[in-house]
């Protein structure tokens, strides 16, 4: 519920917005460019959700095309394929700013990050969890936790070195973060957090997540 919460309130704060305010040239058509990078970062994620073969923590049920991997390779498949959109955003936004030509400042960025790095801990512990019930060995299922999220600094690192190319379109990058990562949380993250008898429990750390990510981005940015 944490992680969902963060990446909810990044969406919209870090991302969606700034967006709309780098389009504001387009007076009344503003909306445009981050509804149509919104639109293509669903898409993508949906896509790679079918083209990919993975299994959600929890399921018994493999997603994507038929494969041999195994159930410890699906599982960190699935956790990796979900944080690639949220290295595409720190990397976005740090690509902003290093331009030096947007509104974005360095403190927007690093709370971005921040948010990022916290929910990343609980996320983690979703993978390695799971893996050392599987019967994994602690070193084992540790990694895989740490592997899943390694996708996130080589995205990042990736978008800032593209960040000549990223400028003339980053209210359509921005955007396409924000509907990838809002993908995972309502495609992942959302049905996760409601299992069992005590989903309320999740909704109050969702509530926490979010405005933690708030208040760090109006904080700082």
């Amino acid at each position: 519920g944490f992680a969902a919460g963060v990446m909810v309130a990044a969406s919209i704060w870090s991302l969606l917005i700034p967006a709309i305010e780098q389009s504001e040239s387009m007076g009344r058509l503003s909306f445009l460019p981050a509804f149509i990078g919104f639109w293509i970062g669903i898409l993508f994620l949906l896509l790679l959700d079918h083209m990919i073969p993975h299994l959600h923590v929890g399921s018994e049920q493999m997603e994507g095309p038929k494969s041999n991997l195994s159930r410890t390779a699906m599982m960190v498949l699935a956790v990796t394929l979900h944080n690639i959109p949220e290295g595409m955003a720190v990397g976005v936004m740090y690509a902003g700013f290093l331009a030096g030509n947007t509104p974005i400042t360095a403190a927007g960025a690093l709370a971005l990050s921040i948010g990022i790095a916290i929910q990343n801990f609980p996320e983690g512990a979703i993978i390695s969890m799971p893996l050392r019930a599987e019967g994994e060995s602690k070193n084992r299922a540790f990694w895989g936790g740490v592997l899943s999220g390694v996708v996130e600094p080589i995205g990042a690192v990736l978008t800032i070195l593209a960040a000549q190319l990223v400028i003339p379109v980053l209210p359509y990058l921005l955007s396409f973060a924000a509907g990838a990562m809002l993908y995972v949380v309502v495609e992942e993250l959302i049905p996760e957090m409601s299992q069992g008898e005590h989903s309320n429990i999740g909704t109050i750390f969702f509530a926490v997540g979010f405005s933690v990510m708030m208040v760090l981005d109006v904080a700082l940015g």
